[in-house]
């Protein structure tokens, strides 16, 4: 049975890709877009009412495969994540020049820190650089339409990713717990996980059972170190060092760190012991 987060298809619709491996009354080919908000809820259904299953940021490309009722069903292409989110959160795909790199950042209505803002975009969200102006020493880099990021909040989707994805995961410290969320306002644990493995170069699939499951190479307790993942049933965190993890947690509600130890004790009682260790980028 194909999993359903990763592939489309429903009784009466499905990925023309899926043609001879699912049965459904019409296969059809997506049309390509782009999401448009600062962050955008998917869901497994097109309910508001029901919970979300992840997020996409500004700039984020995906699969198109209906739109229906205000609502478009799609699949995320960076990674492979399907669901429904409100069609009006869509526009055309535009060729990014940018991706934030802090946590949160603002987008102010012209090139000065005192202007009004016009949204706040989270790490990873992607835009279009059309221009630069520079006020009172601060460098600023525009957008199409006017708006102004601080330029050092920015980097070129050309340049070389972070070095290090334990470094970055530490920026989300002491961001809210977010089921379902991928970004600078709310992360879960997985989220955690991918956000920052894709701002060091690397890809991750978005749930932590399919983290458990594929992501790197499984390794012994003892060896643990900087970098490695530990896994809960339905949990994943980030060691920080031989002793020390951090992780979206549904305990304190927020990123945070504490030591292995501490954590097997404290939610061994509920979830068990950890299920495995994996090291998800391979020594060079």
């Amino acid at each position: 049975m194909l999993d359903r987060r990763l592939n489309a298809f429903r009784p009466d619709l499905a990925d023309i890709a899926l043609k001879g491996q699912v049965e459904a009354e019409r296969f059809v080919t997506p049309e390509p877009a782009m999401v448009s908000r600062p962050v955008v809820a998917l869901r497994p259904k097109p309910d508001r009412a029901i919970g979300i299953d992840t997020e996409l940021l500004l700039g984020e490309e995906v699969h198109v495969f209906e739109r229906a009722e205000g609502w478009a069903w799609v699949q995320a292409i960076g990674d492979g994540y399907v669901g429904y989110l409100p069609e009006d959160a869509l526009g055309p795909v535009v060729t990014p020049t940018h991706i934030v790199t802090v946590p949160r950042t603002f987008v102010y209505s012209g090139a000065d820190l005192r202007f009004p803002t016009r949204m706040v975009l989270s790490m990873g969200s992607r835009l279009r650089i059309a221009g630069e102006a520079e006020t009172r020493g601060t460098r600023y880099l525009l957008l199409a339409d006017g708006g102004a990021l601080v330029a050092r909040h920015l980097g070129p989707v050309s340049d070389p990713p972070a070095p290090d994805y334990v470094s970055v995961a530490g920026l989300f410290h002491e961001t809210p717990y977010l089921w379902g969320g991928k970004s600078g306002f709310g992360i879960d644990c997985s989220g955690l996980v991918q956000i920052a493995m894709r701002m060091a170069g690397h890809a991750a699939p978005r749930d932590s059972d399919m983290q458990a499951s594929g992501l790197g190479m499984p390794i012994e307790r003892r060896a643990l170190r900087r970098g490695d993942l530990v896994f809960w049933k339905g949990h994943v965190a980030i060691m920080e060092d031989e002793m020390t993890m951090i992780h979206a947690n549904g305990h304190t509600m927020t990123v945070a760190r504490e030591t292995l130890e501490a954590a097997i004790e404290r939610i061994g009682w509920l979830y068990g012991a950890p299920t495995g260790y994996r090291r998800p980028v391979a020594e060079t």
